[in-house]
């Protein structure tokens, strides 16, 4: 790759490049100390290193020699600091290696100290593409830097960050020359393409019938209430829940980069730079508590962190784990997921909204009209026994999803379309921004309860049916707060000031679990 370089060492010398590392979401600077002296020839990595980091030494060095750059016959010592944080991956096999050029002499050290390097090296001085960039490339403002040096295929990712360099480059020796002075490597923008919210593939409108769930999943969109669709295989539950990101509002900036970093920590950057559309996970009910939640020996995020500003959809939800289920109570609750291991711990955020559908018993067929449901009263009690109460009341919606009858499905007529159900979701939302302003939340969802009742008071027609329904539904307090917000959210969508006693009854309505289960009890 090159003519041979020689390296003329002129005595003991310190480097310095800085790098960083993503500690969840946020970045820690690392400053890379390399220090050349006289002794026997040794490479020393220290600076509470990890795995990947250890091996860091192996690759640097055949880099080097496999671009023409050869070590000098001394001690080389590299220091990653601070030394008592713990810093994982492959990302400072580049700053590793530059420190080692700089401190011989062969890059002009001064220019070094304007940049941020991250990289993994191949062993023949091919720059690898690492995850966490956009986290780290976020930091490189306040660090009163140029810019970033990084992996070509990584360059889509730090251009997201306004009013940095993002130098992408693909080769060591391409990033010794531009640090010389040799090579002009222009910085990489982002292609106004990626910057256009591109449009999904899928629309509401192609759902025939099932009018209530589609109004159900509106008031969802609306409120970022969490949803259970309830009804027998094939009535359609699964394809309302692939349509609702195309009715939620589209993601702010803010909420991009937040929800970007999170995938690029976890390795799956979008090619465009930033998340456009609200993320949809879909996990099988398979999927290991780890998987679900985060964790693991690296900490990463789980899929209710993938989730994250968007939609995690739980198909088939008494089939989880329910171990894995248990743990949704607190990302729920508080919109973040903390993950604690011997290692360390980590916090996540986790704010998402939370679709799931499930049969009504086993066989699935208990609420069909034209099939006859093969299970005892038993086996349907033990069924939805697998959802706890407490989870239960963390899912505002409860909506039964009926089978199509045939002259619906044969019928043609086809509903709303995404976009006109985007334009109300929209407009609910504004009013709940203005309305929250001063406050530290922003959907009827995240209404603190020691705020609720003065937040959303009741009409004394309104209280009257409360007390009704808390009476025959044996509702616990978190449904009765549940349904309160949900009636918030069904007013706003009425661009009324206040919750009417129409608007109460449809959020009651829309608890069918809390019926279904008591009508189990009669029976």
């Amino acid at each position: 790759m090159g003519s041979e370089r020689s390296i003329e060492y002129r005595g003991a010398m310190v480097a310095k490049v800085l790098s960083g590392t993503a500690q969840g979401i946020e970045a820690s600077p690392v400053e890379v100390q390399v220090d050349l002296h006289l002794g026997l020839p040794q490479f020393a990595l220290v600076g509470l290193v990890e795995g990947a980091v250890r091996e860091s030494k192996e690759r640097v060095r055949s880099a080097l020699k496999n671009c023409g750059y050869d070590l000098p016959r001394r001690k080389i010592t590299v220091n990653l600091a601070p030394a008592d944080q713990k810093k994982g991956g492959s990302a400072f096999d580049l700053p590793i290696a530059i420190g080692i050029l700089a401190a011989t002499g062969v890059i002009a050290s001064e220019r070094v100290g304007d940049y941020l390097f991250l990289g993994e090296l191949s062993l023949d001085g091919q720059v690898k593409s690492v995850p966490g960039v956009l986290c780290i490339a976020a930091a490189v403002p306040h660090l009163k830097l140029k810019g970033i040096v990084l992996p070509r295929i990584n360059a889509n990712e730090a251009a997201a960050i306004k009013g940095i360099q993002t130098i992408p480059i693909e080769t060591l020796p391409e990033v010794v020359d531009f640090l010389n002075g040799n090579l002009e490597i222009p910085p990489h923008v982002l292609d106004p393409e990626h910057e256009k919210t591109p449009s999904y593939l899928v629309d509401l409108q192609e759902i025939q019938g099932q009018a209530f769930a589609r109004r159900a999943m509106e008031i969802a969109a609306a409120g970022r209430h969490n949803i259970l669709f309830v009804g027998p295989p094939g009535s359609g539950k699964t394809l309302l829940a692939q349509r609702f990101p195309t009715i939620l509002s589209p993601l702010t900036f803010e909420e991009s980069l937040e929800t970007t970093k999170i995938y690029s920590v976890h390795g799956l950057p979008p090619s465009s730079g930033l998340l456009r559309h609200p993320p949809f996970r879909a996990p099988h009910h398979t999927t290991s508590d780890i998987a679900l939640i985060g964790g693991g020996t690296e900490l990463r995020p789980g899929e209710v962190s993938l989730a994250h500003n968007g939609i995690l959809f739980l198909d088939e939800l008494p089939e989880f784990r329910r171990n894995g289920l248990e743990a949704l109570r607190q990302p729920l609750e508080e919109g973040v997921v903390r993950i604690a291991r011997a290692s360390g711990s980590i916090t996540y955020p986790s704010r998402f909204l939370l679709v799931a559908a499930m049969n009504p018993c086993p066989c699935g067929f208990f609420t069909d009209p034209t099939k006859e449901c093969q299970c005892l009263l038993p086996q349907i009690v033990r069924y939805r026994s697998r959802l706890s109460g407490p989870l239960l009341d963390r899912i505002d919606l409860h909506v039964e999803v009926p089978p199509l009858p045939s002259h619906e499905l044969l019928g043609g007529g086809t509903g709303e379309s995404s976009a006109r159900v985007q334009c109300r979701v929209v407009e609910a939302q504004k009013i709940q921004r203005e309305r929250w302003r001063p406050f530290e939340f922003r959907w009827n969802s995240e209404i603190p309860l020691r705020w609720l009742r003065r937040l959303c008071p009741l009409p004394s027609q309104g209280k009257f049916l409360m007390e009704k329904a808390m009476e025959r539904l044996q509702l616990s307090a978190r449904g009765f707060n549940r349904i309160l917000k949900v009636a918030r959210t069904i007013a706003d969508l009425d661009a009324s000031e206040e919750i009417l006693p129409r608007h109460l009854a449809e959020a009651i309505q829309l608890r069918s679990l809390d019926r279904r289960l008591q009508h189990f009890e009669r029976g």
